[in-house]
This record gives structure tokens, sequence and C-alpha cells, in this order.
């Protein structure tokens, strides 16, 4: 059994609904096809939260008539049959219906803005059933809120959603697709709830994972993970294969194409991930695996909007425990550490998430001096296999980078990591002076040296 999700602008036209049919009945393959909602309502549905927070109830009354119009377009040419737009537009009136209902719950709290938030992938994988039982095609809507499940600290309880969801697929075991809903599960208390934003990808991976998938397929509308970022760099390919350690760090750095968590459930199973383009479905895309090609430098990434923080003490010489302080003040406040470089006296690290900077730069100064900090950094993350025996890496990126000022350098403490901060005005420049160097300054000098 296979785990196919389709992204938000996968399914964001009626006729790219028309191709994923094609596509999951393109082969015998029995798949659980996991369904983001279509592109532009997730976004929507918050927009009509903020207005119903706020009292503003003429306007959210119109951004739902907005909303639900787009929908009624949208099933007119989805459905091919009077009957197949009749159960359509049955189920659009439903969902609105209760949509509207949510909006004038007073007051607004934040158990209705996830209930209501919910509501795209319930429409998008309802429309999308009733569009397969229209073309008489072998599938079954499988509600996640029957089995995805997360604790009180928010994270997935594979174990709980494994057993509910064998026993819920061993009652239908003649359906050849069966149909659910990515990003939304419940909480401890039952209530509906969600994986965060990008949750669909984690969506899918849980499930493959819970049920031993023989492989998970993520379609978007790129062919793959690419090299580099597409967006600021002209010479960007496709990686055609990745270890699960690779693809978490680029993830993680930036690689917008996947969602960092993915990677973890399929990874504790053993389940293969491969990235797929809807687009051109038959490009091969990216695999994601336990093992892959021995190729040393598979991929660049950056993550913006990072913040350094630079804290020097004479107590760290020679003393222990100094750190463990300082990073007890960043677990106080719930503030992961991206990057860390030590010295004698001094040690910088980068966050990503400054919510909680002054608090924890208040904390730092009884231990220690803190400089000013620097924002609007950038992490440059090289990727690739630098095993302890690989020489030369270090020297091919830093040749590169020659020219820019660096901050702060990580590197040993992965096998698959060299990071880089600069500041975030640098970016284009060092994404493309490392994609020419790391890419292509090599093959071109055995085009120099081999020419007759």
């Amino acid at each position: 059994m296979q785990v196919w999700k389709f992204g938000g602008t996968s399914v964001g036209k009626p006729e790219r609904m028309h191709s994923i049919r094609q596509l999951i009945t393109s082969t015998n393959t029995r798949k659980i096809v996991v369904l983001s909602a279509l592109s532009g309502t997730t976004n929507a549905l918050i927009a009509i939260g903020e207005s119903a927070k706020a009292n503003q109830d003429d306007e959210a009354i119109q951004r739902i008539k907005d909303l639900k119009d787009h929908y009624d377009t949208f099933i007119k040419e989805l459905y091919q049959t009077e009957a197949g737009l009749a159960k359509g537009q049955a189920i659009v009136d439903k969902e609105f219906s209760f949509i509207r209902s949510l909006a004038n719950i007073k007051p607004f709290t934040s158990k209705q803005d996830k209930e209501l938030v919910a509501e795209g992938e319930l429409l998008s994988t309802q429309m999308f059933e009733a569009y397969l039982e229209e073309q008489g095609e072998n599938s079954i809507l499988l509600p996640a809120l029957e089995f995805m499940r997360i604790d009180a600290d928010g994270e997935p309880e594979l174990g709980a959603i494994e057993e509910k969801l064998t026993t819920i697929l061993g009652q239908h075991p003649g359906k050849q697709l069966v149909i659910t809903q990515g990003f939304i599960c419940r909480n401890p208390r039952g209530e509906v709830d969600n994986l965060k934003r990008g949750g669909s990808d984690y969506t899918a991976s849980l499930i493959g994972g819970a049920i031993r998938a023989e492989e998970i397929q993520i379609w978007t509308d790129i062919d793959g993970m690419h090299n580099n970022d597409p967006r600021i760099v002209k010479r960007t390919f496709p990686i055609r294969e990745l270890t699960f350690e690779e693809a978490a760090e680029l993830a993680y750095f930036g690689a917008k194409i996947l969602h960092p968590s993915t990677i973890t459930p399929a990874k504790m199973r053993g389940v293969p991930v491969r990235l797929k383009n809807t687009m051109q479905p038959d490009a091969p895309g990216t695999l994601i695996a336990t093992t892959t090609s021995d190729r040393e430098i598979k991929a660049i990434a950056a993550k913006d909007n990072i913040t350094a923080i630079y804290i020097h003490s004479t107590r760290m010489l020679n003393a222990h425990g100094f750190l463990r302080r300082v990073f007890e003040i960043f677990e106080k406040y719930k503030t992961p550490v991206d990057m860390i470089t030590t010295s004698e006296v001094s040690v910088s690290v980068t966050i990503d998430n400054d919510t909680h900077l002054d608090a924890i730069t208040a904390e730092l100064r009884e231990i220690a001096d803190i400089e000013e900090h620097d924002r609007d950094q950038t992490i440059v993350c090289v990727v690739g296999n630098f095993s302890a025996d690989k020489e030369g890496v270090a020297i091919k990126v830093l040749d590169a980078l020659k020219h820019i000022p660096l901050r702060m350098i990580s590197y040993g403490a992965s096998e698959h990591n060299l990071s880089i901060l600069i500041h975030s005005r640098y970016k284009a420049e060092a994404l493309n002076a490392l994609n020419e160097r790391l890419f292509y300054y090599e093959d071109a000098m055995k085009d120099i040296f081999t020419a007759p």
C-alpha cells in the first residue's frame, strides 16, 4: 500500500482534480490519498477568523460569501453529471452553513478558529470523493479526525494513530482508494486541532509510517527538490536521491518543497519518500531513503530572519556548567537554537524566533556580557555526505564565499551539514557563488583541460 499526498496547488483547480484522479488510478496499487485544502482556502479561512475575533461581522460575512462563490464556481467545472453536481453543491452548502455558524459564535475563541481552518481540508476531500464516486471509482472517504491524534505538547501519537488506522482500514479491505484529510487532527480533549502550517506532508508521513507503507509520495507543482533555490539561482537542477538526514537538513534550512517534520515518521519506519510533480508526472522527482548515491555535495539551502546572539564571559574559562546555564534560559522560553560556535570565553548562537528575545537577553546578562544582536541574518546551509574522511569540502565552500563577510561557521557537528551565517543582503550573491563553485566549476575545469 502506498500513501500519496497532494498539496493545495495540486487540487487548486477542477482540471487538476481531474488529473489527480487519472494519476491515482493509473496503477493497481492500493493507495491512501491525502489532500490539502484548495490553494488560497486556508488563508481565506484565517482571514474570516480574524474578522470574527475582531467582531467585524459584516466583513466576516462578506469574506464567507466571496469564498463560497469560489467553491460554487469550482464544483460546476469539477462534476460532469447533474447528480454529481447536486452532491457537490450539497457538500458546499453544508460546510459553508457550518462556517457561518462558527463565525457567529461570541466570543470567537481558538477552539472555533481551529474548527474553522479545518474546513478547507474537509471541503476538498468530500468534493474529491464525490467526484470519484461520480466516475465510478472504488474509493472511500476516511475522516482524519477518526484516527489522527496529538498529545498535550502538540506531538502526534504515532502508536495510537497506527492502532486506530489499522483497525479502520481492516473494515474496508476491498477499497482501492482511501481519501483522507491532511493537516487536521484531534487533541487530547477531543477537539479539532491541526499539525500547523504545512502539516499535510506530516500527515502523509505519519500515515505511511503507521501502516509501514511501500512508499510515500508527496505531489507538488515542482519537479522534486532542487540543488538550490530556483527563485534566486538560475542554474539549478532536481536532486534525484537524498538520505533522510540530508532531506531533513534541507527542509529545516529553507527548502520549501518539504515540511521540516515530514521526514521523521518515515525515517523511523524506514519508508521511502518520493517527491513528484503533478504537472510533470513522468519526471523522476526526488527519492528520499536510507541510502543514496555517494555524491559528495547534494544541495544548498538558506534560512532567513535569523538573529545572532553573542555571549562573552570570563567565567567560561576552565569552568563547567556555564553552557548549561545559557541553554537553560533558551529552554525556559522554548526558543530553539539553530547554530552555535564557541571559543574559550565566548559562545555565539542563532535563533529564528525572536518573540522572547528581550527576556532571554535580560537573563543572559545576569551571567555574561551580551553584544548588540545581529538581526537580518541568513544561514546558508550546504548539505551532502561530509564524513570524517572526506577532504576539501570546507575549502570549496570558503573559496566560493571569499568575497563575502562571514559571521559564523558551523562544521563537524553533522556529517551532512556545513552552515555559514551571513547578512541577508549577501544571500543571493552567496547562493549563486556556491552554486557555480560546487556544482559547475569542476566540470568546467575538466572541459578546459580535456579540450583538444
